[in-house]
């Protein structure tokens, strides 16, 4: 191992070290992590549960909940906080995974599914025949299983680009349980944090669905710790909000790696008590708000 590579494993150490207790938390019951590990290793899948690494999923595969990432492992975005690989030559589309997507829910007997994606803008659809097709394949094997969508916003890059709408419209008919397009962050940080995203971009796909199916619920993710204020987060609640958005995930942003963002600060649970409440009092009818909330996080549990 080089000396780079040493002094890069000891900084991460000692940043880790540095983390609150609150963010200090086991992984869950071994026995469950094996056995979804094992069905997603051996059908060639992916999920961003073990992707991201989340720290929440042994209790998410308790409780028979699981985030399925589609259209391959490699993303064409490249944003400052997330750990799935990226580039500009993404592998061609798998003709199985739905099937296997499908089989894996079967076996893990999953109540809730929540089918998410790398972004694929080079894709003429940006992938979003591909979540209907998952989706009906899904509810052929497992008739009783609810389906929610995380999307990308599935903008073409081009501001003559009408297809937004088209795509949105592709998933949202195909009646999903819940449709979420996270914000990420407050509107100052977007550039730096959300690289070729944009904060109007988000809240038009959550407005869209509306307009295509006003009783599909929408929900939305935050993440905090980039270096926003309480006042700027409340601001994106309202904004959320302003688009008819349900639903809420607030968690604390954790770095991946030493080649991404770095850590602003680490938000406390009682602000996190704090913000859960406010948006409450906003009208979101189902929140999640704590340092180890992520987007999927009791997603099955929402009225």
């Amino acid at each position: 191992m080089t000396s780079s590579a040493t002094d890069q494993r000891q900084q991460l150490r000692a940043e880790l070290e540095r983390m609150p207790a609150w963010l200090r938390r086991p992984i869950g019951n071994a026995s469950e992590l094996s056995t979804v590990q094992r069905i997603v290793k051996e059908r060639q899948i992916h999920t961003i549960c073990e992707e991201g690494r989340c720290p929440n999923r042994g209790e998410c595969y308790a409780n028979r909940t699981a985030t399925f990432l589609l259209l391959g492992s490699v993303c064409t975005r490249a944003c400052a906080f997330c750990q799935v690989d990226k580039g500009h030559a993404p592998m061609p589309l798998d003709p199985h995974e739905p099937d296997q997507v499908a089989e894996s829910v079967k076996l893990l007997g999953l109540r809730y599914v929540v089918l998410t994606s790398v972004a694929r803008d080079d894709l003429l659809d940006h992938g979003a025949g591909w979540f209907v097709t998952v989706m009906d394949t899904i509810r052929q094997v497992n008739p009783g299983t609810d389906i929610e969508v995380l999307t990308p916003d599935f903008w073409g890059g081009s501001a003559r680009d009408c297809g937004q709408a088209e795509r949105v419209k592709t998933v949202a008919m195909a009646k999903p349980a819940c449709y979420n397009h996270n914000l990420e962050t407050v509107r100052r940080l977007q550039d730096p944090v959300r690289r070729g995203a944009k904060y109007n971009r988000s809240l038009r796909v959550l407005s869209l669905v509306k307009e295509f199916d006003p009783s599909i619920p929408t929900k939305s993710g935050l993440m905090v710790g980039h270096g926003e204020t309480e006042a700027e987060v409340i601001e994106a609640m309202q904004d959320l909000r302003g688009v008819g958005c349900d639903r809420i995930t607030l968690g604390q942003y954790l770095r991946p790696s030493l080649a991404h963002r770095p850590v602003d600060r680490y938000w406390t649970p009682e602000e996190f008590d704090r913000l859960g409440a406010i948006a409450r009092d906003l009208g979101f009818a189902h929140v999640r708000s704590g340092p180890l909330v992520r987007s999927s996080y009791h997603a099955g549990e929402a009225p």
